[in-house]
């Protein structure tokens, strides 16, 4: 019995070892197969250089300056490399003085690791005349590799920045949404750098090199070139951005100029910053001073300026007024000051306006007039009415995070600060002020709505590659609206050419043009105050912010110039030369004909 079980127990062992050597010399062979030759194919990625963006006529805007990265080979800090490790980095240091031996070991340390094979990047870029004198010297090193490393470069400077915007290194919060950034290492952040930073960073290509145990390169087996050097055309004039810069020198705001389509010719937000600062890297000395300037120059007041709108909100509101409850004949009599609740509400004029119609109101700009028509009525109509014309809502600019603002209304009030609206509220709201905020990209949008009936989407793009930008229009107004829009325009047009227009006496255009002038406040008036002072008396931080928007030629509506100064003051004093100005170099280069 013991005989037979040895004998069992031999044979099941045999048959078990059979079954194991079959499993792994013919069943397996298949996976390790595989398996080999993944071990002797590398797969390198190329990284692709970024898409130039260039102005309208083809001047360059972002570029790419050509220069040089240095790479060190893995593990050299381990004991029996860590001489080869000094003698390299002592090396780098004699040929390239400008170089921080700290700050190369510390790139080194963050990706060196036994999982790691792969070169590991010390020096982000190296200009291409400081390395050419020790290219070959470096280039003989076996642990060291020199590779090409574009770097973007803004030849304008500050000019036009918040709409260009900048790339810099791509932290691990970005390489998190999108892996590639890992091997190109940088990444648009604001402005149309990072609008279409899909676009412009392009995709990689890809190498495929046969290695040998070491992992030394023994042949390549194939090569895919990376998609790179995406074009981006925009509408930007870049010598007309730069005569727009000048006349707005020493004053802080913004500033579009917009075709009627949308197409956005020229913008600004002041005061800017040279855009290499952030490519180049700047002291904390120099980041403090510029993030806490009270002018806020980090930010694109463009489309992240909060401000009431003021006056400027009359021609649509008395669009409202006069196809909702209201008609053009509807007059008020204006006797500067008009008594709601225990409430005194002013007309800036002390005198008063008289009789005023809705010509008369957006001419002379009556806060009267728009103080009684909203209390026929009423938030709800008027901030739905607002709403549907485009205000509080995002008008599509090709430009990242844009602000909606806010149209105050019962609702929202609710919501956000869980109390109950009031009617002054509404009074308040009628003249753009209160909680009404909004940007000067869209107070320019509304304006072409006024010029020409339809709501177009601002957009800087002209052309992506070699396909044109496809321009959007939103048709918001009804058939009334359509009717009655003749009246605002002829309103309008009153404001910068009647003799009582509130802009005509700031204005030397030679095109035509209807505006509205707007005087939005920073701070509140007690109602003891009987005698307001001028603006000019007041300190700087609390004088009114001046708004002018406008269109023109009148007759036929081409362009839109919408300027905000803050603390400016009277929209048509502290901005009537500024936009007279720009027509008259619109009209000199040929945009308008």
């Amino acid at each position: 019995m013991k005989i037979k079980f040895i004998i069992f127990l031999f044979v099941f062992i045999w048959l078990a070892l059979i079954v194991r050597v079959f499993t792994l010399s013919v069943q397996s062979n298949s996976y390790y197969s595989k398996l080999s030759r993944n071990n002797t194919i590398k797969h390198e990625k190329i990284a692709p250089v970024r898409g130039e963006i260039v102005d309208r006529f083809n001047r360059p805007i972002a570029i790419n300056k050509l220069g040089f990265k240095i790479e060190l080979a893995p593990h050299l800090l381990r004991k029996k490399n860590k001489k080869m490790f000094d003698e390299e980095i002592a090396l780098l240091i004699k040929l390239l003085p400008s170089l921080s031996k700290e700050k190369i070991i510390k790139n080194y340390k963050k990706k060196d690791s036994f999982y790691n094979h792969e070169y590991i990047d010390v020096v982000h870029y190296i200009p291409y005349a400081e390395m050419m004198p020790v290219y070959t010297i470096l280039n003989l090193r076996k642990n060291i590799k020199i590779a090409p490393a574009p770097k973007r470069f803004y030849p304008y400077k500050n000019i036009a920045a918040h709409m260009i915007g900048y790339v810099s290194r791509a932290n691990q919060k970005d390489i998190d949404k999108n892996p590639l950034l890992d091997l190109i290492g940088y990444t648009g952040k604001t402005g149309i750098e990072n609008y279409y930073n899909e676009y412009l960073q392009g995709t990689p290509g890809e190498k495929k090199i046969k290695v040998n145990a070491n992992n030394l390169e023994v042949k390549e087996l194939s090569y895919t070139s990376p998609q790179e050097d995406r074009k981006l055309t925009l509408n930007l004039d870049m010598e007309l951005q730069k005569y727009i810069s000048k006349l707005f020198e020493g004053k802080v705001g913004a500033i579009v100029v917009m075709d009627t389509h949308g197409a956005i010719v020229s913008a600004g937000s002041f005061p800017n910053y040279d855009l290499n600062i952030f490519v180049n890297g700047m002291s904390y000395k120099m980041y403090n001073t510029l993030s806490s300037s009270l002018d806020h120059p980090f930010t694109n007041k463009l489309t992240h300026g909060l401000y009431p709108p003021g006056s400027i909100i009359k021609p649509l509101l008395g669009l409202l007024y006069i196809t909702t409850d209201l008609n053009k004949n509807w007059t008020v009599n204006c006797k500067s000051n008009l008594k709601v609740g225990h409430r005194i509400y002013r007309c800036w004029k002390r005198k008063g306006h008289g009789r005023t119609d809705i010509i008369k109101a957006i001419r002379e700009s009556c806060d009267d007039y728009f103080y009684k028509g909203s209390l026929v009525l009423g938030n709800v109509k008027m901030s739905a009415g607002l709403k549907r014309y485009g205000f509080g809502k995002k008008t599509g600019i090709d430009l990242p995070n844009e602000f909606i603002g806010v149209v105050p209304s019962r609702l929202w009030k609710e919501n956000k600060y869980h109390v109950n609206w009031n009617i002054g509220e509404t009074v308040n709201m009628s003249i753009g002020q209160g909680d009404f905020l909004t940007t000067p990209i869209q107070i320019a949008r509304e304006t072409a709505l006024v010029a020409t009936g339809k709501l177009p989407t601002p957009h800087l793009a002209k052309m992506i590659g070699d396909k044109p930008y496809q321009e959007k229009f939103e048709k918001v107004l009804n058939a009334k609206e359509l009717r009655k829009l003749p009246l605002i325009r002829r309103a309008m047009y009153q404001v910068c050419n009647s003799a009582h227009g509130t802009a005509t006496h700031y204005l030397h255009s030679k095109v035509t043009l209807a505006g509205k002038t707007g005087t939005a406040q920073v701070i509140g008036i007690k109602q003891d105050i009987k005698t307001r002072k001028k603006e000019h008396e007041l300190s700087y931080y609390t004088r009114s912010h001046a708004w002018f928007t406008t269109y023109g030629p009148y007759k036929n509506p081409q362009y839109i110039v919408t300027v905000l100064v803050e603390h400016g003051g009277h929209g048509g004093h502290a901005a009537g030369a500024i936009v007279s100005d720009i027509y008259n170099k619109l009209l000199e280069l040929g945009y308008i004909k």
